[in-house]
């Protein structure tokens, strides 16, 4: 469909056809620019004056734009992530008051992706999977904290291995 006038309305916006500063059409500017259908097809297109127009974003409460937000949005909408989910209080870990590498093996080791023997296997990586320290297990993150005599010892002579067969059990 090719509108009659078109080539005047090329930069025009809604704005650009209303009076400035007041909710009501420019008149005298619509029926100069546009044929006379129109132009009254858009006078008798009703204005709400309680109504604010502003540009909003949808994915931020706050409504403002920040690349962060439309990042998380494409990742969300476009990509299926949900495998990479995992429930937990993860937050919780993030908000501990120590050093952030503690954090971060702490979330390494809930989430199962430190690259013990037997992970690394699994991605197809050639190595043994016998533990380093004992070979006489395989080496995944439960041996590595929890069975390991060595992890073990280490565990009693910082006084937190009662706690730690306390929790496991």
């Amino acid at each position: 469909m090719v509108i009659e006038g078109a080539h005047f309305v090329r930069n025009f916006t809604v704005k650009s056809l209303l009076e400035e500063n007041l909710k009501r059409w420019n008149e005298p500017l619509i029926r100069q620019v546009f044929s006379h259908g129109i132009a009254s097809v858009i006078i008798n297109t009703p204005l709400f004056s309680q109504v604010q127009d502003r540009i909003i974003w949808k994915a931020e409460k706050d409504g403002k734009y920040s690349v962060r937000s439309a990042y998380r949005l494409c990742v969300e909408d476009l990509i299926d992530t949900s495998y990479l989910r995992c429930p937990g209080y993860w937050s919780g870990i993030w908000r501990l008051k120590v050093p952030p590498k503690t954090k971060n093996i702490v979330w390494r080791v809930c989430r199962g992706v430190l690259p013990t023997r037997k992970r690394l296997r699994d991605k197809g990586v050639q190595c043994l999977e016998a533990c380093v320290i004992c070979p006489a297990a395989r080496e995944d993150v439960s041996h590595l904290f929890f069975a390991c005599p060595y992890a073990i010892q280490a565990w009693q002579m910082s006084g937190l291995w009662s706690e730690i067969q306390q929790a496991l059990s």
